[in-house]
């Protein structure tokens, strides 16, 4: 259980005042880890920095990506925060069960842009999704505001509870970097006897797909016997 075992990643801000705003959030609860995943305005600027607010430091180690992929590859858990509820098979959490989380793996939670929030494809990313508490007739919360209800809850949790990892210390989860290998493994074999019918149902295809891999837990050694299923399937052919 460690403050520096968690990320938060930003998908896609609109605007410099929220980014400057969820850094300074970062750094009211200890954490230090900001991910900004294409950002509309140009990173770092004045703005960004001033809206901090003595949070300098998060900004000036915040890491930026073009896409929420290459962002999480060394990431374990992640966990997509949204207000609308999901027509997928995805596993949901509440705000409240964060402690069932095993917070001595690296874990990181998304957030969507201002304007649209997560697409059913970035939320296909993701090992599970989680909700914030709201008025149902008005569930849109600002950026920051999600970001910093998350880091409060967290920093209390941390605090006055001691969180026992349920698994082994002989299991080793994939990281996302090992569950992008195994998807394009999978992927690539698929194309070359094309699965993927009719073209216009390929991407969906691939959410769904993508989906399955990413919200399982698996382990190093699962994704080694699976990657030479694969292999050995397509050498079958």
């Amino acid at each position: 259980m460690s403050f520096s075992n968690i990320s938060f990643i930003l998908n896609k801000p609109q605007l410099s005042e929220n980014i400057g705003a969820c850094a300074r959030a970062l750094k009211n609860f200890n954490f230090k880890k900001l991910v900004v995943i294409n950002p509309k305005p140009l990173f770092p600027n004045d703005k960004i920095i001033a809206t901090s607010v003595g949070a300098k430091n998060i900004i000036n180690n915040t890491k930026i990506y073009e896409n929420i992929e290459s962002s999480i590859k060394k990431v374990d858990i992640l966990i997509a925060t949204t207000s609308r509820l999901r027509n997928k098979n995805i596993k949901n959490i509440s705000l409240n069960n964060l402690n069932k989380i095993d917070f001595s793996k690296k874990i990181a939670f998304l957030f969507g842009s201002e304007a649209s929030g997560l697409s059913n494809k970035e939320i296909s990313f993701a090992n599970c999704i989680m909700h914030i508490p709201s008025n149902p007739h008005f569930k849109s919360l600002n950026l920051s505001h999600s970001v910093i209800i998350v880091a409060q809850v967290l920093f209390n949790l941390f605090k006055i509870k001691k969180l026992k990892n349920s698994k082994s210390k002989k299991i080793t989860i994939a990281s996302k970097k090992d569950i992008q290998s195994l998807s394009n493994l999978c992927i690539k074999h698929l194309e070359n006897i094309n699965f993927f019918k009719p073209l216009e149902k390929k991407p969906i295809m691939l959410e769904n797909l993508r989906s399955i891999f990413y919200k399982m837990e698996l382990s190093q050694k699962e994704i080694r016997i699976l990657s030479s299923v694969f292999v050995n399937l397509a050498k079958k052919r």
